[in-house]
């Protein structure tokens, strides 16, 4: 069963939600996603936020005036600036009061043009509808569709995140793309407007999301409060359906300090880590025939939140179905790859690791929140192919009331094929990527 609602029928599906009224937040990510506070939730509460925007590219085409993905704004990937309505959620939560306050539910869908609608020109997808049964003293359980435990960029709520795009290592490494589990096709680099379309995935972008069971709590002991999290899902993202007959294991830990206050923007300091394992079928040696390949990911980081500071910072790496561009379903970097699964061009037996440092400012006494961070991805880690993403984003974010805010980005972004000179093979396209600057609006009801 698809989750994706088609431009004809979607308005009756995204109507049907407007008609119930903001959730109350809890103390940290798992609580807040996944329950509602005892006693007080009400039946049904609609939620939601919108996010517009407008972004710029100054990358240069390579010398045969043509462009690649990263140098043109996503998801359309069709020209070098775009103004958007890249999210638009809304949803539905609370208890089924007054027969079970301890059982309640989560439901949001996205109306916005991204990773999420694009493919198959969705008018509206379904990214969470899940229950949670809170009656086991310290096990909670989960099921359905919603965010898998993981990295801190992925599993905190989006529209309190401080920055207007992901970092590499995050929408590459984590932020998974599915392809049939055929032979993916490839689109080379293209003068504008491209005569081909870029994004050659056929299914929405994993969005952070599963569909399956989880098991999970948190406990406070004194001045910590320590929460965790284990779940099995499909592996197939925003997807309903289940690809093959493996499942995916998710880990996660996390302690954290608390100084005071609550909701997401609770002070604290938060130590976390995360496993992820899985399989994944692809018809990698292209014989006509699908083998199954890992899928592993894991991470550990800190956040630091203490007005006027804030600071993160995560790592992460993983081996198997290393992403290597949405023009590149089949997984390969370079054409000698395609059908030869261990080239060290080839992601679906790859590596990838990478790394981010976040910080914060407030201001004291005003509106105005500055923002710096620095993020590293090494795709196709320690082969004669890899590829190294650095970009260091400067930030600053204006809060029109609590729920309204504006944000502005600048990007320097350096990405380079570190084994070959410039000009030479990966780099003949990767030179020329230069700045990006965006900004956003964000508003929550």
């Amino acid at each position: 069963m698809s989750t994706r609602i088609t431009r004809r029928n979607g308005v009756a599906a995204a109507l049907a939600l407007s008609f119930c009224t903001p959730a109350a937040m809890a103390a940290n990510w798992l609580m807040l996603q996944g329950t509602e506070p005892a006693g007080s939730a009400g039946r049904a509460k609609v939620w939601g936020f919108i996010q517009a925007q407008y972004q710029k590219d100054f990358s240069d085409a390579n010398a045969s005036g043509q462009y690649i993905p990263p140098k043109l704004i996503g998801p359309d990937l069709e020209s070098q600036d775009a103004f958007n309505v890249n999210r638009a959620r809304i949803g539905v939560r609370g208890a089924n009061l007054p027969l079970d306050s301890n059982t309640n539910y989560f439901l949001l869908a996205e109306l916005g043009n991204n990773g999420i609608t694009a493919p198959g020109d969705a008018f509206v997808h379904l990214t969470d509808a899940s229950v949670t049964f809170n009656h086991i003293p310290h096990a909670r359980v989960r099921v359905g569709l919603f965010k898998f435990p993981g990295p801190e960029e992925g599993l905190q709520a989006i529209h309190v995140f401080d920055y207007i795009n992901f970092t590499q290592v995050s929408n590459q490494l984590m932020l998974e793309r599915f392809q049939s589990s055929t032979q993916g096709s490839r689109v080379g680099p293209q003068t504008l407007p491209p005569a081909a379309e870029f994004n050659t995935f056929d299914k929405p972008v994993g969005a952070f999301r599963d569909v399956g069971i989880q098991l999970f709590d948190s406990f406070r002991q004194g001045d910590w409060e320590h929460s965790y999290a284990a779940m099995i899902g499909n592996g197939s993202g925003v997807s309903f359906s289940d690809p093959d007959d493996k499942k995916d294991l998710y880990l996660y830990w996390a302690s954290e300090k608390v100084f005071g206050g609550k909701g997401p923007r609770r002070e604290g300091l938060k130590l976390f880590g995360w496993y992820h394992t899985g399989k994944r079928t692809f018809d990698g040696d292209r014989d006509g025939t699908v083998e199954s390949y890992d899928r592993k990911r894991w991470g550990l980081g800190l956040k630091y939140l203490k007005k006027p500071w804030r600071v993160t910072a995560e790592y992460m790496a993983g081996e198997g179905m290393i992403f290597q561009g949405p023009d590149k379903s089949d997984f390969a970097l370079v054409p000698p790859a395609v059908g030869n699964p261990s080239h060290p061009g080839n992601g679906l037996k790859g590596k990838g690791r990478g790394y981010y440092l976040d910080l914060g400012y407030r201001i004291p006494g005003t509106a105005l929140e500055l923002d710096a961070r620095y993020d590293f991805y090494a795709r196709n880690d320690d082969s004669t192919f890899e590829l190294d993403f650095k970009t260091l984003t400067l930030g600053a974010q204006y809060h029109i009331n609590k729920k309204t805010r504006i944000t502005f980005n600048y990007a320097f972004r350096d990405f380079e094929a570190v084994n070959f000179a410039s000009g030479a093979g990966p780099n003949a396209n990767l030179d020329g990527v230069k700045g990006r600057a965006a900004i956003q609006i964000t508003a929550i009801f």
